[in-house]
């Protein structure tokens, strides 16, 4: 496994206008208005910081979101929403933690992108203590 050195940063008083191709790690501070996506497939993190703002599409392996996101979030490994996180979409997740606080006002749905069967129809979930969502 490499290293992988690639870190960037975009700070909290700082807007973007279009869509964001990267690779290594990511943190916005904040505001994107555009998609989020991984160059190559490869692995790597995105982190919406507590004051950033992602208006787009996230297509990213790890995500962490402690901002807001207006828009579906795609993560082929882990999602973290922590707790001041808040989703307007749906998350599509292979493996969720959800912190006390944070919400999703959209529908959360597990494994393949398109499987029905694994969606969970909510139009608005706040995680509350001790709550877990399971993996299957």
């Amino acid at each position: 496994m490499a290293f992988n050195s690639n870190h960037t940063l975009i700070s909290k008083g700082t807007r973007i206008v279009g869509d964001i191709h990267f690779s290594g790690d990511l943190q916005i501070e904040g505001t994107v208005q555009g998609n989020v996506l991984v160059e190559n497939g490869g692995d790597a993190k995105l982190v919406v910081a507590e004051k950033g703002v992602v208006e787009g599409e996230i297509r990213v392996p790890r995500v962490v979101i402690n901002g807001k996101v207006v828009g579906n979030v795609f993560s082929s490994k882990h999602v973290e929403l922590a707790s001041k996180a808040v989703v307007e979409g749906n998350v599509h997740y292979q493996l969720i933690e959800m912190v006390k606080g944070s919400q999703v006002n959209g529908a959360l749905v597990y494994g393949e992108q398109n499987s029905d069967s694994a969606r969970t129809d909510a139009s608005t979930f706040e995680a509350a203590e001790g709550d877990e969502i399971p993996a299957s």
